[in-house]
């Protein structure tokens, strides 16, 4: 009989502690705060922690853009990309592996990206976020074609024309609104001091800005490309013949015989023929020009930052005036 009551007391004993453990298991997980989904607001979570977020696109497309990307590709937008902090996956190009050879310091190790943009080549970069800078390079079905790799966000032609824009806009899809306008009010600060120093110096004195590729010549228009700078941003004079040469076009050709009336001061000359030489510089017409005779012409490197737009850019091309007319 004592055994019994043993047995029943020693088993009555068990079952209570198995109870008495589950309820504080029970108790314990109660005590823990509940799992958030992936990607779900918490009241612990930081002000300032990014988050996906679906924004529209310059044609009207809804894109989610991912918390934090990882891998973005946006060939041709390298400067701002850079500008910001981030190293693109691939670098855009043109036939016989041409780019941007003033970023080569930066991009140096990132593969190439053809300028047209083949989607196998683009699913080979793995991308995690593409950003296009204008309508036209997503036509005939590429739209549907990247956006099917990655979320593709286009700038559209109006914003990408505009390098502060740009910066701006594509510093809000990565998160970085802050650094962006302090690259924004860097560039304003330095682009101001040149301009104060440049107008004791230059004062009245007229500018132009040359191409010569493939013996032809080819004048700035005044509000696009090293225009914008020299002209808006350091307040240098433009001679008639370049505010003549306005057009949708960054660059437009001007003919030897319309050469002679290119009556300025200063010229900076980008000289893409200078490796193969080129006798076009040695014509009575050119070695006529009030800059050539006076000794004014300031020769830049065809693989530098004047054919081109952007913080970067346009900072190297301020250094280059700088150096040409301040002694």
């Amino acid at each position: 009989m004592r055994q019994v009551v043993f047995s029943r007391k020693r088993t009555m004993s068990f079952l209570t502690g198995i109870i008495l453990l589950a309820l504080l298991l029970s108790a314990c997980g109660q005590a823990q705060p509940s799992a958030q989904p992936e990607g779900s607001d918490t009241n612990q979570a930081p002000a300032d922690t990014a988050a996906e977020r679906t924004v529209t696109d310059a044609m009207g497309h809804k894109v989610t853009i991912p918390a934090n990307p990882k891998r973005v590709l946006a060939p041709y937008l390298e400067d701002p990309l850079l500008t910001l902090g981030v190293t693109p996956v691939a670098q855009w190009s043109v036939q016989n592996g041409k780019k941007q050879d003033y970023l080569e310091k930066y991009l140096k190790d990132v593969p190439l990206m053809p300028y047209d943009m083949p989607p196998e080549q683009v699913l080979d970069a793995q991308p995690d976020l593409i950003i296009i800078s204008s309508e036209s390079m997503v036509q005939k079905g590429l739209y549907e074609q990247y956006s099917a790799i990655a979320p593709t966000y286009v700038l559209g032609d109006k914003v990408s024309s505009d390098w502060r824009q740009s910066l701006l806009t594509i510093g809000e899809l990565l998160n970085k609104q802050a650094d962006a306008e302090k690259a924004v009010a860097d560039y304003e600060a330095k682009a101001a001091a040149a301009k104060e120093e440049l107008q004791g110096v230059a004062g009245d004195q007229s500018v132009a800005i040359l191409w010569l590729t493939k013996k032809n010549f080819y004048i700035v228009d005044p509000k696009k490309s090293s225009g914008a700078v020299v002209y808006g941003d350091l307040g240098l004079k433009a001679p008639a013949l370049t505010v003549e040469a306005d057009s949708d076009a960054s660059w437009t050709s001007i003919t030897l015989e319309k050469l002679p009336e290119l009556n300025a001061d200063h010229i900076f000359l980008i000289n893409s023929d200078k490796g193969a030489g080129s006798e076009t510089l040695e014509r009575p017409i050119w070695k006529a020009l009030p800059a050539v005779q006076k000794g004014h012409v300031y020769t830049m490197d065809s693989k530098g930052s004047w054919l081109y737009s952007g913080k970067i850019a346009n900072e190297a091309m301020i250094d280059d005036v700088l150096k040409a007319m301040v002694k």
